[in-house]
């Protein structure tokens, strides 16, 4: 999951579309765009479902806004107007610091991208100026992988050496920042590692780590793993594990982690503490993708997991999104799931899906959904889940 900057490929120049007539027509691929950073795309309109390629590069981030679709990819960010049909390339050549991009949102009015290995860079799309922030500006790390501005106007940035709150979202301030990590919290972060962020109800965050989900509110901390209901037993998955390579044998992180957890004799991708994905639904509901162990619901009171013995297409769990409807979506490594009245309904690629496995998602009222994976975003008009 955690990519590294010698893996990072370059960005990519243009963007490339193929397009299917309905889920089980023909692929026919227009003439590209030129090796350029600008180009359009000559996507049409009026099938169900269109896919945009953008080469060997994961699609880890999506953000819709009126017209405009920008895709992070590890190969930097495209901006894609779907009105105008165009679209521009954002990269190393651009400003960022780093051509991978895990998040993207705006900020106080500017463009912001959570990179891998190149902090946090924001863009002022109207002049073009860039302004990048790294450790030396009080990030944990270099690598960002979430932001989220709660409710009361503080900034939360989580990264892979803890989480940073920047009070009032002064981000020029540095007596605004502030770092929280295990050893700081006295263990209440329950590990340095910090994946995804959210606001639950009443100014609560949440945050999912690679050592479980973590609750603060009040300058209180609170956290729970697979020993407190989070994740399934490896005994219930373990003939449904997606991915065979198994972390601990190339990091002595991992290992030690798996030692802890007496899962030494496990050799494939499997960890119940490790939240991949996180939402709150409108009832302040949380619920926490893991990978291998299923997706989990954290009512406040008690956990509940499901796995592929009760219909969830795939154990490892990428993704979630909450709609606008309050309708949750869940990417796995072999499909988008929603989970409505207890059972599930899937889509595939046989549904359109550029690919099984969901990285990213946005949906919007009336354009449908756009689902991102490894070399491409598939833009799905008309849903179909079954």
């Amino acid at each position: 999951m955690i990519e590294t900057p010698m893996r990072l490929a370059r960005a990519c120049a243009w963007l490339c579309v193929a397009t299917l007539a309905g889920a089980a027509g023909a692929q026919t691929v227009p003439k590209a765009a030129p090796p350029s950073a600008t180009g359009t795309v000559g996507a049409p309109k009026d099938q169900d479902f269109t896919h945009f390629r953008v080469g060997n590069k994961n699609v880890k981030s999506l953000f819709a806004e009126g017209d405009v679709l920008w895709v992070g990819t590890s190969g930097g960010a495209i901006r894609y107007d779907t009105k105008k049909d165009d679209f521009k390339l954002f990269d190393a050549r651009s400003g960022l610091l780093s051509n991978g991009i895990f998040h993207v949102s705006r900020f106080k009015g500017r463009m912001a991208f959570g990179t891998y290995g190149g902090g946090l860079s924001l863009l002022d799309e109207k002049t073009g100026k860039w302004e990048n922030f790294n450790v030396p500006e009080g990030l944990g790390d270099a690598f960002v992988y979430d932001m989220l501005q709660a409710s009361n106007g503080d900034l939360w940035i989580a990264t892979w050496s803890g989480v940073n709150r920047v009070r009032g979202g002064a981000l020029r301030d540095r007596s605004k920042w502030s770092l929280h990590t295990v050893e700081s919290t006295k263990g209440g972060l329950i590990n340095d590692w910090v994946y995804a962020l959210a606001e639950g109800k009443d100014g609560i965050i949440w945050m999912a780590t690679e050592g479980g989900l973590v609750r603060f509110k009040d300058d209180r901390w609170e956290n729970w793993n697979h020993a407190r209901g989070l994740g399934a037993p490896y005994e219930k998955v373990k003939d449904d594990i997606g991915y065979k390579s198994d972390p601990s044998k190339v990091s002595q992180h991992h290992a030690k982690q798996k030692a802890e957890m007496g899962l030494d004799g496990v050799d494939v991708a499997y960890n119940p503490n490790y939240v991949v994905a996180l939402a709150v639904d409108r009832q302040g509901v949380v619920w926490a993708g893991t990978w291998g162990a299923g997706l989990s619901r954290y009512d406040g009171t008690a956990w509940k997991t499901w796995t592929t013995a009760e219909g969830l297409p795939g154990n490892h769990v990428s993704m979630l999104h909450v709609d606008a409807a309050g309708v949750l979506w869940i990417g796995t490594n072999k499909g988008l799931a929603q989970l409505r009245d207890g059972k599930f309904t899937v889509m595939t690629v046989k549904d359109g899906l550029f690919a099984n496995t969901a990285f990213s998602m946005v949906s919007t009222a009336a354009d449908g959904i756009w689902v991102g994976s490894f070399g491409g975003v598939a833009h799905v008009r008309r849903p179909r889940l079954h």
